[in-house]
């Protein structure tokens, strides 16, 4: 089987709608994106999204701070996409605006990229800036979510720490809040998360999954 129909149809987030449970993506693509023609731009967080039919937050949820943008913040929307209306919003507010849509669903999927965007410029000043934004989201995030809510991060690959390398062969850290948090501290490879958060949500059959 071809990747992207595994991904769309074998997704943590399909696979959990599919066990009854309230399922969203949290971040924010433009309306219409990507367009006729465009499947296979789409990376795999949107993908799966769209599998399980909640590619579904555009610019308006934006602006009501009910999504929050890959960037965090909206920067990037007001200057490059013409959505100059859309509020500026701290990585502290998008933190928030993100704790705020968990509290409403059993899985939550938020994707954030610029990290890895950083890596591959090389750029020890933009991983910098990268890696505080990233450390402001967390701090509001965690400030404003419920205490029973389980905080899962992980990455596919390493980048960042070694700018003059593109994606490295290093072991890819995760973080876990809350919980389950003790669990999580457990799995070794990437291919165990699936696994773990669908186990977590109570759904059977969970051992492998994208």
């Amino acid at each position: 089987m071809k990747l992207r129909p595994l991904v769309e149809e074998m997704s943590v987030l399909r696979r959990a709608r599919d066990h009854g449970l309230d399922v969203t993506f949290a971040n924010a693509y433009p309306k219409g994106w990507p367009g006729p023609g465009g499947s296979r731009r789409i990376a795999a967080p949107p993908l799966a999204a769209r599998g399980a039919g909640v590619l579904t937050r555009h610019e308006e949820a934006l602006g009501r701070g009910e999504a929050v943008s890959s960037e965090i913040v909206n920067d990037g929307w007001r200057r490059h996409l013409g959505h100059e209306w859309l509020p500026e919003v701290t990585p502290e507010d998008a933190g928030v605006n993100l704790a705020r849509i968990a509290a409403g669903h059993h899985l939550t999927l938020y994707a954030h990229y610029a990290t890895d965007t950083a890596g591959h410029k090389k750029s020890m000043k933009e991983a910098v800036a990268a890696l505080e934004r990233v450390d402001r989201f967390f701090g509001g995030l965690l400030t404003a979510l419920p205490d029973d809510t389980l905080v899962f991060v992980a990455s596919d690959h390493g980048n960042i720490e070694d700018i003059g390398a593109g994606h490295t062969t290093n072991p890819a850290l995760g973080i876990a809040h809350g919980p389950g948090a003790k669990e999580a501290a457990g799995l070794t490879d990437i291919r165990e998360a699936a696994g773990f958060v669908l186990g977590r949500l109570g759904v059977t059959g969970s051992s492998v999954g994208l």
